[in-house]
């Protein structure tokens, strides 16, 4: 994104504010720009921190920083509130900014999960389990103005259904968001679980393989 941007904007300085919590990703991330060829022109700052903790920080100075381009990318399931959290970063564009928000569709096989076990999970304190449908019943009732595209993607999760794969294993534990799921969970649950899998809610079948419904949806918001 970053090389995109510089792409489009030759020899301009970006300032590039980061806010994350996890000094792993912080860490990942740096490594990741160090290895990056023809960065040039672009001062970064690092908030160890959450959205909330940002925004609290912020809303104490006198004063605040503007953006030009606000990303905000499979991030909105980590906060307390939605509305607030957008209504402050939205705030937070200089005219003529964008604000693009990115997350799992409303008619993903996500969003069937979610609507069916995401009350079982235990990351139930830790995330909302929302889509994209969720975040335009939002901006809705905000009445701030957005566009929106679907941004198709699948992944294949045929080994979900092979007994004794690790990589289905692995799946497993990606799609429920619980580590060491195909060992822990009840019988009735993998059974259940496995058996929505291969709905037309959430997959379909071509050639044998049975294919997730992987869509993003993207949202362009501005002042």
């Amino acid at each position: 994104m970053i090389s995109q941007l510089q792409a489009q904007h030759p020899g301009v300085l970006i300032n590039y504010d980061v806010i994350e919590p996890a000094e792993t990703h912080i860490l990942q991330f740096k490594d990741h720009i160090a290895k990056t060829l023809d960065l040039k022109n672009i001062n970064f700052s690092w908030h160890m921190k959450t959205s909330s903790e940002y925004e609290k920080d912020t809303n104490q100075m006198q004063k605040s920083k503007t953006f030009d381009f606000i990303h905000m990318i499979q991030m909105l399931y980590y906060v307390k509130d939605v509305s607030e959290t957008l209504k402050f970063f939205k705030n937070l564009l200089a005219p003529n900014g964008t604000l693009l928000i990115i997350h799992v569709s409303g008619s993903s096989g996500w969003a069937t999960l979610w609507k069916r076990y995401g009350h079982q999970s235990c990351l139930g304190d830790l995330c909302l389990f929302i889509s994209s449908l969720d975040i335009k019943n939002v901006l809705d009732e905000e009445r701030i103005k957005y566009t929106c595209y679907d941004l198709p993607s699948e992944m294949d999760i045929t080994e979900c259904f092979v007994e004794g794969s690790k990589i289905g294993a692995l799946l497993l534990d990606f799609l429920t968001e619980t580590y060491n799921f195909d060992k822990t969970a009840p019988p009735d649950l993998k059974a259940e679980i496995r058996e929505t899998l291969k709905q037309p809610e959430c997959s379909v079948i071509r050639d044998g393989k049975i294919i997730f419904n992987n869509t993003l949806t993207a949202f362009l918001i501005e002042p």
